[in-house]
């Protein structure tokens, strides 16, 4: 039966309010904002008790982003931030479904709701399973919901017509699991969601500088003259991090801030800890806001480049690390003779950036060598996304600004654990060493044809060469792009599977047949035979460390993913698999064990992660070492190609709420933006607004063309914003559905987000 569930957000409107745009993130408004979310979910005690845990050491760690904590004293005062309080509140709840909820709403009736609605219906307190032509999903139990998943997986003609997608929530161990039985089971299909965020980063940084990781620590940030902030908004998704630029700042720091719209939290900061920040007086952060077309980051980065090589031409040995260039790099020179055929004022222009205000940046850097540049999503879902962030470690490089303190590359990491998921093999494409260490292990022969990454993924769906969908959390069908494309390709899989703590709209948008599976969450106490387990994470730094939930589970039928991973896999593999899963479902510490076998850097794991603040993990680049053919770090050649709009399009990129955390979303309100109740708007500059003929609060029709193919997202709200002409932005993931699954960054494949061509008119719905 075809499904008839809405695979995108109902085209409704919830009532846009308008007040000002807030000028300084955080202070009192997010601390009263956090005590209402959690409090409000989990209750006075409960929600007390999870948050004197939050982030602490011996305590559970944040399922918001990767933000590193301190290594020496973490604050007593809660060290966290708005929204991971609110992430902690969606999980921390006391509302929970049981089969009685599910009995009362059909699949169709739940799909009419928007994703606030359906996230705030609670905890999933039971497996629950969706049969063919069915309306309603049913409670299973836990065995027999393994046997449908095994004989459906065992019946494949191929291990690769099954895909096994991961959330960045998932901790090592479980995602350590979940590689092993894939590949036992003998496929490399294993996207996740970096797929779709920093495998950009993960690619330039890998190419150029022989790690796919940053090369900073926290203390890094106190000790820099310059930090630069690329394409990222910290004050709603990275808050704690303001916290650090405030001391950054207070050392001596500069703050240059490149983004399409001013966010509040680079202008200005109310430390919700400090007696100045409850009284309301803030903190200036940046110094230099360059506001950029959506894309202009590359001409941006070379017109810097050529600024300081003429410096360099005048005044020799001044500007540029010459000792470090020639002792650690390669490339210098075609760069050089690259960078002097370019046109400054061009560059200027593709920028949107005038050229005194790219010279005052410029002048800023010359003198400079210790230098952070950071960066997010802002530049990473670009075309152009592995060119421009190897432009960034071509300006680091020239100044040498690697593999010293105060300085160096420090891509943010958007989700909890996405980057220790990558570090435990949740990889598509593996190395070969890595398979030659499982094989040894493990005794068997892991594939070694690489896999399906999320948006090869997709199309393999949509072709039919794909039959089992598993998802190890998240939520796929919302965080993928093409919306109704990837929503024909889940409902062509004859079985799809969703471990979850809530429900989403990837459990209404499904195959034949499907599986809901409540998993325990990050904050809830996991005992198995009355002993504590805990699990770990790896953050933006680097740094592993422990998780150990506290909190009592509001349902005696969930499970925790290590052990879903183990029971799936006894019950799949059978008497194939010599691997000891009903160990590691008993005691995880037999999990470290294998971990520390099979992944490098991990020596002595089951005692060092146990220490207060856990370790980092070795990074060739902090030591000032470039792990690449060579052993030296490469400049990069590239050349920027301006995107060919006609004059009735515009460039649109999506964006995130303050009240939203990926494809969660918490409230209505963007309080930093000034909008309010309402999700369906398009921010746009009031001379694209006027040339439409076009006024403030009109209700618009979005469209998009890619490959003569008509995608549109209707009835969204008009609202004047400060974002540069010929540019749009708008919320994901109601706006996903115009992201062409075809338009991708090169090299890393990731949906190119933040470049998507739309035509705007009047509503035909009026």
């Amino acid at each position: 039966m075809k499904s008839n569930s809405n695979a995108e957000n109902p085209e409704k409107h919830t009532g846009l309010k308008k007040g000002r745009t807030i000028k300084s993130a955080a202070g009192l408004s997010a601390v009263v904002s956090s005590g209402k979310k959690i409090f409000g979910e989990a209750g006075l005690l409960r929600g007390f008790k999870a948050l004197s845990k939050l982030n602490q050491k011996g305590g559970f760690d944040c399922p918001s982003c990767a933000w590193p904590d301190p290594d020496d004293e973490r604050s007593g005062l809660g060290e966290y931030c708005e929204n991971g309080a609110r992430a902690v509140a969606e999980e921390a709840t006391t509302k929970k479904l049981t089969s009685s909820f599910f009995r009362k709403n059909s699949v169709k009736q739940l799909s009419e709701l928007n994703d606030y609605e359906i996230g705030k219906t609670g905890r999933i307190a039971q497996p629950m399973f969706l049969s063919k032509g069915s309306f309603h999903y049913k409670p299973i139990s836990w065995d027999d919901a393994f046997d449908k998943i095994a004989a459906k997986l065992n019946s494949l003609s191929s291990p690769d017509e099954a895909v096994f997608y991961t959330s960045g929530r998932t901790s090592n161990e479980a995602a350590f699991l979940y590689q092993l039985f894939v590949r036992e089971f003998g496929t490399n299909n294993l996207p996740d969601c970096s797929n779709m965020c920093h495998e950009s980063s993960g690619v330039a940084l890998g190419e150029s500088l022989g790690t796919g990781k940053g090369s900073v620590k926290l203390e890094d940030l106190y000790e820099a003259e310059v930090i630069i902030i690329l394409g990222q908004n910290p004050g709603t998704n990275h808050p704690r991090m303001l916290t650090a630029l405030q001391k950054a700042k207070a050392n001596g720091a500069i703050i240059i801030s490149i983004n399409p719209l001013p966010e509040t939290g680079l202008m200005e900061f109310y430390n919700p800890q400090t007696v100045k920040g409850i009284l309301g007086i803030s903190a200036s952060l940046t110094d230099i806001f360059l506001q950029v077309k959506i894309n202009g980051d590359m001409p941006l980065l070379q017109a810097i480049e050529l600024l300081l090589l003429r410096e360099e031409e005048n005044n020799p040995g001044s500007v540029f690390d010459n000792e470090f260039i020639e002792n650690n790099t390669q490339g210098f020179n075609e760069l050089i003779a690259h960078l002097n055929q370019l046109d400054i004022n061009q560059l200027a222009k593709s920028s949107g950036i005038k050229l005194n205000q790219i010279t005052e940046a410029a002048d800023i850097l010359k003198n400079k060598k210790k230098i952070i540049a950071c960066w997010a999503m802002g530049l990473t879902q670009h075309k152009n996304a592995v060119d421009t962030i190897k432009e960034i470690v071509n300006l680091l490089l020239l100044k040498g600004s690697i593999g010293k303190p105060g300085s160096g590359t420090f891509p943010v990491r958007g989700h909890s654990n996405v980057q220790g998921d990558r570090t435990m093999g949740i990889y598509e494409s593996p190395s070969v060493d890595f398979l030659k260490r499982l094989e040894k292990n493990f005794n068997f022969i892991p594939p070694q044809h690489p896999g399906f990454d999320t948006v090869d993924s997709i199309k393999a769906m949509h072709a039919g060469k794909v039959k089992v969908f598993f998802a190890l959390g998240g939520n796929f069908l919302s965080a993928t792009p093409d919306t109704n494309f990837t929503a024909e390709a889940l409902r062509k899989c004859k079985l799809t599977v969703q471990v979850s703590t809530k429900l989403n709209r990837s459990h209404l948008v499904h195959g034949e047949e499907a599986l809901i599976l409540p998993c325990l969450s990050r904050s809830d106490a996991d005992i198995i035979n009355g002993a504590e387990q805990f699990v770990s994470t790896e953050n933006s730094t680097g740094v592993v460390q422990s998780s150990k939930g506290i909190l009592k589970p509001v349902s005696e039928h969930l499970l925790s993913e290590p052990v879903i991973v183990c029971r799936l896999a006894q019950t799949t593999l059978g008497e194939r698999s010599k691997t000891n899963w009903s160990g590691y479902s008993q005691n995880y510490d037999t999990i470290s064990d294998d971990i520390e076998r099979t992944i490098p850097g991990f020596e002595n794991y089951n005692e060092r992660v146990r220490k207060p603040g856990g370790f980092y993990l070795p990074n060739c680049n902090r030591e000032g070492k470039f792990d690449t053919a060579s052993s030296k770090a490469a400049f990069n050649i590239s050349t920027f190609k301006p995107p060919e709009l006609n004059e009735d399009e515009l460039m649109m990129m999506t964006i995130r709420s303050h009240d939203q955390f990926n494809t969660t979303i918490y409230g209505l309100d963007d309080r930093y933006r000034g909008i309010y109740n309402e999700r369906r708007v398009i921010l746009m500059n009031e001379k694209d607004i006027a040339k439409r003929k076009l006024k403030d609060s009109d209700i618009v029709d979005l469209f998009n063309y890619d490959n003569g193919v008509k995608r549109s997202a209707r009835k969204f709200i008009v609202v004047k914003y400060s974002i540069p002409e010929g540019c749009a932005a708008t919320y994901f993931p109601e706006t996903n559905v115009l992201v062409p699954i075809s338009s991708v960054a090169e090299k890393s494949n990731t949906p190119a987000s933040k470049q998507v061509i739309v035509k705007v008119s009047k509503s035909e719905d009026l």
